[in-house]
């Protein structure tokens, strides 16, 4: 079964629009984020808990998705 993963991709030219992949695990997340974007690196990557969109996220393995305008920060482990 497939998780959703959230990603924040940066290339030279900068950020790029939030992505969304489908993946069993953050590892394939990582494999198939970096095929997709090959001159981009991964700023952050998480898995949400409780993030819903009505955006399309896909449904199968390597699904991945563009969310222009769209801002999600990750969960911060610093709980204040």
């Amino acid at each position: 079964m497939t998780k959703l993963f959230i990603a924040q991709m940066r290339d030279p030219g900068g950020d790029k629009p939030l992505v969304t992949v489908r993946a069993e695990a953050e590892g394939e997340a990582r494999l198939f984020l970096n095929a997709a974007y090959p001159d981009a690196e991964i700023a952050s990557i998480s898995e949400p808990s409780d993030w819903t969109s009505d955006a399309d996220t896909g449904t199968r393995a390597g699904d991945i998705r563009e969310h222009p305008g769209v801002i999600w920060q990750p969960p911060s482990s610093l709980a204040g």
